[in-house]
């Protein structure tokens, strides 16, 4: 198992942000790829490149601004998959976007990683927009 990190700083209040991170269900207004997403109970179902998977919600934390979850089922050979999103101000006006994956086989950190890269370059686009 390898774990890789990217970070991002947004020209926005932390709270804004994260208004838009927190929301499990929302990954289609920020995340670029996703066609559909839908959510039951605790798991989002994606569909993204013709395929479909579904992420279980494993935390969510207000108060530490941090959502992490799981690729559950997939059609891509991940044996573990665990990420985790938090949002941390720098000041009253930036903040600070970090988003870890921890997945095996190895041979998946970098698609993870690239994919993960891309949805913060989007998440402030949409927020500085």
């Amino acid at each position: 198992m390898s774990s890789a990190t990217n970070e991002i700083d947004i020209e926005r209040p932390a709270d804004d942000v994260w208004k838009v991170v927190r929301n499990f269900g929302g990954l289609t207004e920020w995340m670029p790829g996703i066609d559909s997403c839908r959510v039951e109970g605790d798991d989002r179902i994606l569909e993204m490149m013709g395929m479909e998977l579904t992420e279980t919600l494993l935390r969510l934390d207000d108060d530490a601004r941090t959502l992490a979850y799981g690729i559950t089922k997939s059609p891509m050979p991940i044996e573990h998959h665990e990420a985790t999103i938090a949002v941390t101000p720098i000041d009253d006006r930036t903040s600070q976007v970090t988003y870890t994956v921890n997945v095996a086989p190895d041979s998946m950190t970098d698609v993870m990683s690239n994919a993960y890269a891309g949805a913060l370059q989007a998440l402030k686009s949409q927020l500085e927009s």
